[in-house]
């Protein structure tokens, strides 16, 4: 039975903790101070395809699929962030942990010896001897009143989460790594035949023009000039070998496998299709893209984290119960005499530790204010990036419009050349310039393919490659654009304790 004085202090001791939480600043609510937009300004109206984690389909390659699957699976990247997902995960079962009762099992047995000369100031001095044997099992668990020690799980658990929308990027980042190095190994190959096509060329306009200085109506000047640019056409050829050589050995490195017996079946961009795909709503973007997913996750845990230093300051209670066998001997210890057992409850109040509690406070309070610009930055760039995006895909399908114009008119000058050139009828100046127009024509074509394909990648990219959030599935409002929570700071005050006279 409890007596009045126990009931007293309980009670003294459960109105000062209602005083004290009384007196702790309340919350206050911002938000990011990001105007949501109602549409994209470059939006594609022409845009049909939908975006979804099957996107490399949209590109019309069997062996770029094939590709994105291996690095998938083999990627480092992607392992060291499955194994940062199994850390994170350890660490959240190591947090909810403190939400349960530890119970530990004993056996102890032990002799000690008490020396004679502890008993008598004159011999003899006969030494005691003594065995003493226990059991049992100890009970210990933190009452979470305050909810710290719950705040502290959520705060580990919203960081696990974020290490599988970390994941989730990484994921992209090397589907999108290993698309582009794809494009530009094609390209390379294309460049390549183009070189060849060119150096061709040439030589057909180095001999005619020999065939012209044998008759006496060309010079040795127009010889040497021509073959200048025929040596210029094949000295090209070595480097795009070797940009080639270089971008499929980066490409192997990102499937997890060696450079050596590495080849690609694939040898131009022409067997790519160009995707078309729809950017959707600004809104529906914060649902789409994993950094914005792992922004939020993190500020969930910012916020966690500082209502556990907030619940700090609190008193903690704890309980305490073990119970067991204890004997001078083994054969007695099973006896129901040998029963011990005690129970025991503590209160404890932080009074002064230098400033500890209120500097863990302040910091965590900080956290959270970096994290919340650090999100805003994200979400900011996030928009940025598809407008970006936006506006490469159709300027990137405009120019390569334009340049093959300028391809059609360049090949067809260059026919009206060397058919006058056999009949004797131009300079030498005006073919070199035809020639050239036409070679760096269909150089930039190639380039305007390229940048078509890497800006729909791109475009891709910033839209989230088909993630999908499943947390904001049900949610009809993006979590970032609604109100966060936060804190006002702490009083001035000289007190150690972040509390303000009722």
């Amino acid at each position: 039975m409890i007596s009045k004085p126990q009931t007293l202090q309980t009670g003294c001791v459960v109105a000062m903790s209602l005083w004290l939480s009384a007196c702790i600043p309340a919350h206050a609510p911002v938000d990011l101070a990001i105007s949501e937009p109602q549409q994209f300004e470059a939006l594609n109206s022409r845009a049909t395809q939908r975006l979804t984690k099957e996107w490399p389909q949209l590109f019309g390659s069997k062996e770029l699929e094939g590709l994105i699957v291996l690095a998938l699976r083999d990627n480092p990247d992607i392992g060291a962030a499955l194994a940062r997902i199994d850390q994170s995960q350890a660490l959240t079962q190591q947090a909810e942990s403190l939400l349960l009762p530890g119970i530990n099992g004993s056996f102890d047995a032990g002799q000690s010896m008490v020396p004679g000369t502890l008993k008598r100031r004159e011999p003899p001095f006969n030494a005691t001897r003594s065995k003493q044997f226990s059991t049992g099992a100890n009970a210990s668990y933190l009452l979470d009143i305050w909810g710290r020690y719950r705040s502290l799980y959520n705060a580990q658990q919203a960081v696990a989460q974020a290490s599988i929308y970390d994941h989730q990027s990484v994921m992209l980042a090397t589907s999108s790594a290993v698309t582009n190095s794809y494009f530009i190994i094609l390209s390379a190959h294309d460049r390549i035949a183009l070189g060849h096509e060119n150096i061709a060329t040439a030589q057909r306009i180095l001999d005619a023009i020999r065939g012209r200085l044998s008759v006496g109506t060309a010079s040795a000047l127009d010889v040497a000039q021509q073959e200048s640019v025929l040596a210029a056409q094949k000295a090209l050829i070595p480097q795009l070998q070797q940009q080639a050589l270089q971008t499929r050995n980066q490409l192997a490195v990102l499937l997890g496998r060696p450079p050596q017996g590495f080849v690609l079946s694939a040898k131009s961009l022409n067997s790519l299709k160009v995707p078309s795909v729809k950017a959707g709503l600004p809104s529906d973007l914060l649902r789409q893209r994993p950094d914005i997913a792992r922004a939020e996750a993190l500020m969930q845990a910012a916020d966690a984290n500082v209502e556990a230093g907030r619940a700090a300051f609190l008193p903690s209670f704890s309980l305490t119960a073990s119970g067991g066998l204890e004997s001078m001997t083994l054969k007695t210890l099973l006896n129901p005499h040998a029963a011990a057992n005690s129970l025991l409850a503590g209160v404890t109040q932080p009074l002064f530790d230098g400033g500890n509690l209120r500097a863990q406070y302040q910091g965590e309070t900080a956290r959270e204010a970096e994290t919340v610009a650090n999100s805003r930055k994200t979400v900011l760039t996030a928009l940025s990036d598809v407008e970006n995006a936006l506006v490469a895909v159709e300027q990137s399908r405009r120019q390569e419009v334009l340049q093959q114009e300028v391809v059609t008119a360049s090949r067809r000058a260059t026919m009206i050349s060397e058919e006058r050139l056999k009949a004797g009828t131009i300079d030498i100046v005006t073919l070199l310039a035809v020639q050239q127009s036409l070679f760096q024509a269909q150089e930039n074509l190639l380039s305007s393919r390229l940048q078509r394909l890497q800006a729909s990648l791109g475009l891709i990219e910033a839209l989230g490659g088909g993630f999908q959030n499943p947390k904001d599935e049900t949610s009809p409002t993006p979590a970032l654009m609604t109100p966060l929570k936060s804190r006002d700071s702490l009083p001035s005050s000289s007190t150690p304790s972040p509390v303000e006279t009722p």
